[in-house]
Order: C-alpha cells, then structure tokens, then sequence
C-alpha cells in the first residue's frame, strides 16, 4: 500500500498545533494568576506537581498553593498499665461544660483527674451555654457510650445522681485549668473528705497549652480524658462529616484540599488588633489582612476557604473578593439541618461544628489567638495534621509558608506531644 505524503505532512502539522495550544493554555492559566492577585503567584518551589523536602516536611507542589502532606496519626503514649485501681469512696464529683467546645476538653480533663485523685464517681455533665436556662444535656453534643467506656477501669462514672442525693448539698469548688495534685490534695482533697460531694468548676488563670518538664502520676489521666474520651454523637458527627464533604466537592482544582480559618467578626470587634508583638505577630488579624497573608505564602484564587463566621458579614467581602471559594456554615450546611444547628437561638452546635471542621481541615490558620486555636492544634497534632499557619505582619511581595508554622508544632511544645507519640 502506498503512503500519500499530502496526509503524512497535515498529520504533522495537527500534532504540531495540539502542542502550540497545550502550552499557550498553561502559560495564560499562571499568567492571569500573578496578573489578577497582589503578592505575585506562588513561591517558585510549589509551581509544580512534584513533591518536595523542606526540612522534616513533605509538601505536594501544586500550581495553587503551598499544601503540605499530612503526617501520620499519632498513638496515644498512655497504656492501661497506667491506670492502678484506686480505692473507691461514696461520694461523687459533678460538673458542667461551659463556653464551647475548647474549653469542653480542659473541663473534661481536669474533673477526671479530680475525681481519680479523691477517689470519687464522676457524673456525667450537662452542657450550658451563655444564656440563663441554656442547657443540654451531654448525649445531645457528645457520644456518652464512648465516653464512659473509654474510662472504665480509671474512674467510675454514672450518667445521673442516685435519687437520695441533693445537688445542693454538693460544696463548690474552683479549680484552676491543669489543676496539680499539689493543688487537690492541699485545697480539694480536704473539702470532699468533709463534704462528701463536690462540685467542680474550672477557672482558666492563662491559656496555656505548652508541654511542661515536670512528670506527674495524673498525667496519664490528664493525657486519657483530652485526646481519648470526647467524640460527637452521630447525628452531629453527620453534620460536620457532610459539610466537610461538600468543601472537598468545591476544591476539586486543589484535590479536595481546603483550609479553615477560625474568624469571628463578633470577637475581632471585641479585641483590639493593632498592637503588634514580637515577630510582627498580633492577637488577631482582620479578613484583609488574612486575605493577604495567604496570598503572600503562596494560595491561589481557587482555593477553599471555610471561615467559622456562622453568617455572612460585610466585612468579609474583601476576603471573598481575592478568594471567591469562600464559605460560611449557612451556604454548605444541609438544608434539612438548618433549624436545628444554624437558625436556633443557640450557638453550641454551631461552636462543636466549627471546632470539628477546623481540626479536620488540611490547614488552619488561626486569625484569633486563645484556647479555640490552642486546642484545636491539639486535635490536630494528634491526627497528623499539623500544618498549622499563625499570620503575621512581614514586610515583602512572598513569604515562605516554613515562616509561619505554629511554634505548638515547629517546636513541638503543645500538651499533645506529651500525650501521643
């Protein structure tokens, strides 16, 4: 069979046109980029789809920003070999959960630890929000099997009182955020042998998540109820999973990753966010200036954004504006799940949501400092996901995002690292 020359040559020249047309869309996609959104495009180490070392740290080069591989979960560093068996007494600790679900973790740790250390039956808690009369009950937020298994053999715990006991009988008393055995056994210890009963309240003199030096027989414990007891219940976890879902689904050009910011316009119009401090860090930071910042360290306009803002506020614009994939829980959250966790007059679902989403997310950045950001890191080191970026104001087009990893994990000071390894 002969070849026709005239077909062999238009051959050539549509494979030659493919090419030409391949290259020109590339080259107008990462133009319109850096044309289009201040600070330039991405550093030049993540304009590819390989991976690369920084350090200890893996990170996949996308054209879209610097996102960086998880770790692998950690294992809790407590064994049940830990936890002797206490001499039981009769009497009973009971305490309430207050202000969302970062400070839910520390109250749940200390009165475990109390209740070991006296010897008592830890009651299961109710959960109050910041209104009078505002309360649920545990089971509604929290998985209440999950818990009490996850304590059998270290304390034993009973959902309700025994009928012939008053909680108004119980004494009062205040104890401090990681609460010593030095503090129980010179303050507490004394109130519970007179009194019986008692109930707990925990007080938070700083916010302090570091790692210390000092080795306690309740640090296991302490370890056990923050990283092992506390899961949602599964109508809640279904919530936070299908939302999760859904900003997957809207950040398919970053591969299902996204990230979440811990921004609350109430709060910021509450704190003031002008002093800067070492490291032109500061307490808080605005949508603008957190819009800019992850232009700066290297994330593109297509990338997801969850914000723990519950309702759209004008302020935020600006933010929407250089990020347009940028989502408060009224617009992901299922319809059918409104009324109840987004349109009541309560807010503590919608706290646990958040939390949950921020420490699940694949980054996080805190643009308000305090126990929320503290403790997610937590949740977050356990898990693996530790790239954790703090904003702060540092003169230049581009940043390294390597700048800005939270010292919880860059030097390895959180709790966390004391608790899982």
């Amino acid at each position: 069979m002969g070849v026709d020359l005239r077909q062999v040559v238009a051959g050539i020249l549509t494979l030659t046109m493919f090419v030409m047309l391949g290259n020109m869309i590339k080259r107008d996609h990462f133009d319109s980029v850096e044309e289009k959104f201040p600070g330039g495009a991405v550093d030049a180490e993540f304009d590819s789809g390989k991976v690369m070392e920084q350090g200890l740290v893996t990170f996949t080069k996308m054209g879209n920003g610097p996102w960086m591989e998880d770790g692998q979960q950690l294992k809790p560093c407590w064994t049940e070999s830990n936890f002797d068996q206490v001499e039981q007494s009769k009497g009973f600790v009971t305490f309430s959960l207050t202000n969302g679900p970062e400070y839910h973790i520390s109250q749940i740790a200390d009165a475990v630890v109390v209740a070991r250390y006296v010897g008592a039956t830890l009651v299961i808690p109710d959960i109050r929000g910041n209104k009078p009369g505002d309360e649920r009950k545990f089971e509604e937020v929290y998985d209440v099997e999950k818990f009490v298994k996850s304590l059998d053999g270290v304390i034993k715990v009973v959902k309700d009182l025994p009928d012939d006991i008053s909680i108004r009988d119980f004494a009062v008393v205040k104890v401090p955020n990681r609460v010593t055995e030095d503090h129980i056994a010179e303050l507490v210890e004394p109130i519970f042998r007179t009194k019986g009963n008692i109930r707990l309240a925990t007080y938070f003199p700083s916010v302090n998540m570091r790692k210390t030096t000092l080795k306690s027989n309740t640090d296991s414990v302490a370890c056990l109820a923050m990283f092992g007891t506390l899961e949602l219940q599964p109508e809640v976890n279904e919530v936070v999973d299908s939302m999760i879902e859904r900003l997957k689904t809207l950040s398919r050009k970053s591969d299902g990753r996204f990230i979440a910011v811990d921004l609350r316009v109430e709060i910021l119009e509450k704190k003031s966010c002008h002093g800067s401090g070492a490291g032109g860090t500061k307490t808080c930071y605005d949508a603008k200036e957190i819009a800019l910042f992850l232009r700066k360290v290297g994330f593109d306009k297509d990338t997801v954004i969850y914000l723990t803002q519950s309702r759209w506020d004008d302020s935020l614009d600006v933010l929407k504006d250089i990020f347009p994939k940028t989502y408060t829980k009224e617009s992901i959250m299922p319809e059918d799940k409104k009324t109840k966790f987004l349109e009541s007059e309560d807010s503590e679902f919608e706290k646990v949501i958040d939390f949950y989403i921020c420490s699940q997310s694949n980054v996080f950045v805190p643009a308000i400092s305090g126990l929320f950001y503290a403790n997610v890191a937590g949740k977050r080191i356990a898990s693996g996901k530790t790239q954790i970026l703090v904003p702060a104001d540092i003169p230049g087009s581009s940043a390294s995002v390597t700048n800005h990893f939270s010292p919880y994990v860059s030097k390895k000071n959180h709790l966390a690292y004391s608790c899982v390894c």
